[in-house]
């Protein structure tokens, strides 16, 4: 059976290194959704703005592409997705992704933030990533685990939840 799993959550919540864990569990590609920025929305958070929702559309556009080319034989992505306009856009005509929301408290994932000094994606940005998560209600799409185990743990957990 192929999986199509969109990993989301706020920056440093993980998306990056459990996305490419549970796709090496699965044994299908994967695609960190920072590879889809543009040059001037990496710019743009480099110096600590956040973007706007016009700054992102053509970027969730181009993870919803990735996501119809893997359709077929599965693939896992990452993506923020912090609203539901954004999930909307991303899963609108796309009935096999699922959507798995890696959550946390922002203490925690601060601190992980923080330990990331090569990153785009400055700590002062952290509140704003807070402030526009629109968490996803758990249900048929949508698996919410939290950050607190370890990588390994909550791909385990994530691999449960998608048999």
């Amino acid at each position: 059976m192929s999986h199509l799993v969109l990993v989301m959550g706020v920056s440093g919540a993980g998306k990056s290194t459990v996305g490419s864990l549970l796709a090496s569990r699965l044994g299908v590609p994967f695609a960190d959704a920072d590879n889809f920025h543009p040059p001037a929305n990496i710019a743009k958070m480099s110096r600590g703005e956040p973007l706007t929702d016009e700054d992102r559309w053509p970027w969730l556009d181009a993870i919803g592409a990735w996501l119809d080319a893997h359709a077929p034989a599965g693939g896992v992505a990452t993506c923020s997705a912090l609203k539901q306009v954004y999930r909307d856009r991303l899963l609108a005509g796309r009935p096999a992704v699922r959507l798995l929301h890696l959550s946390g408290n922002p203490a925690l994932i601060g601190a992980r933030q923080a330990a990331r000094p090569d990153h785009f994606m400055p700590p002062s940005l952290m509140a704003s990533q807070f402030a526009t998560l629109e968490p996803p209600a758990p249900g048929d799409r949508t698996i919410v685990l939290s950050v607190e185990p370890l990588p390994e743990d909550i791909v385990e957990a994530a691999l449960a939840a998608l048999r």
